[in-house]
């Protein structure tokens, strides 16, 4: 069942304004990690506080139909916000291009978080650096597509 609820914009400009080009052309602009050619997909979540649906574009790193979610927030010390909204509702809506599904989210841990990292790193091989400049183990959620939605 597809996420419902008011929906408050990132305060970030260039997530805002790149989730706004993505869902406004029906996911075929703004598909790329600010005018890179590194794949993205929006991932929307609600708010672990608020409860208000929040809208994040990830790195698209897809599997056998399933997607990775990598929280490095670029290497912060800091986990990403989003992060924590997973947490605390692991009910996701994830666009890719036009395709949006419902998803649900759990971190994942030893050989499968491995295998995950692996594939995200080849996706996106900056994650391989975030990594190096972060005290902090980079999170890694596998999004899988929720029953019956």
């Amino acid at each position: 069942m597809p996420l419902e609820g008011e929906y408050e914009p990132s305060p970030t400009q260039w997530v805002r304004k790149q989730v706004e080009l993505y869902e406004s052309s029906g996911g075929t602009e703004g598909t790329t990690l600010q005018g890179s050619k590194m794949p993205v997909v929006v991932l929307t979540s609600r708010g672990a506080r608020s409860g208000k649906l929040r809208k994040t574009p990830v790195m698209r790193v897809e599997h056998e139909g399933r997607y990775a979610a990598v929280a490095s927030l670029g290497g912060s010390p800091k986990h990403p916000v989003w992060y924590f909204n997973i947490l605390a509702h692991p009910h996701v809506e994830l666009q890719d291009g036009p395709v949006k599904q419902d998803m649900t989210a759990r971190e994942v841990t030893g050989e499968e978080k491995a295998a995950w990292w692996e594939r995200a790193v080849a996706a996106y091989p900056a994650y391989a650096d975030y990594q190096k400049k972060t005290d902090r183990e980079i999170p890694v959620f596998v999004l899988e597509p929720t029953e019956g939605g």
